[in-house]
């Protein structure tokens, strides 16, 4: 009974995008015009990297920002296709969750969110940059954050 109080008090957890947004955007695309008139039978190299950061904007809300960096280069013609640059973030609104679960929420159930919308504007700028749609591969981000938690624990047990 006093748990039952206890959480009513507090309130139901609750977890919103509250909003969503580009913070940075760079699309290079080095070698146009040329690159378009050349053939090649190998598909390009890509070079995707991803970093997640997340940041408290204030009591309730918590910022969530994928930044992307992809290279794309034709080894064959040893030419750089496109080079994009993203940063894309959102606010969510995490209300009454419990602490040793924020982490978990931030890394995984956010960014799960996010990712989608960052694909497609990802897409849509590498065709509006004269190429076809870059598409990134679906993330597991579950599995990323418990391979952080594995490594975090090695390197706890070996200080």
């Amino acid at each position: 009974m006093a748990e039952n109080n206890k959480e009513k008090k507090q309130g139901s957890p609750e977890f919103r995008m509250q909003k969503m947004y580009i913070k940075d955007l760079s699309f290079e695309n080095p070698n146009a015009p040329e690159i378009y008139m050349t053939q090649s039978e190998k598909a390009p190299e890509v070079d995707v990297n991803l970093q997640l950061n997340h940041k408290q904007v204030n009591e309730d809300h918590y910022e969530v920002c994928l930044e992307i960096t992809a290279k794309i280069v034709n080894k064959e013609l040893e030419k750089t296709l496109f080079i994009l640059e993203l940063e894309h973030a959102a606010v969510f609104m995490l209300k009454n969750i419990p602490e040793e679960h924020l982490k978990m929420v931030l890394a995984v159930d956010c960014p799960t969110l996010l990712f989608p919308f960052t694909r497609q504007i990802a897409s849509q700028v590498s065709v509006d940059g004269g190429f076809v749609p870059f598409l990134m591969e679906p993330i597991n981000f579950m599995g990323l954050y418990q391979n952080s938690l594995k490594k975090q624990e090695k390197e706890g047990k070996s200080n």
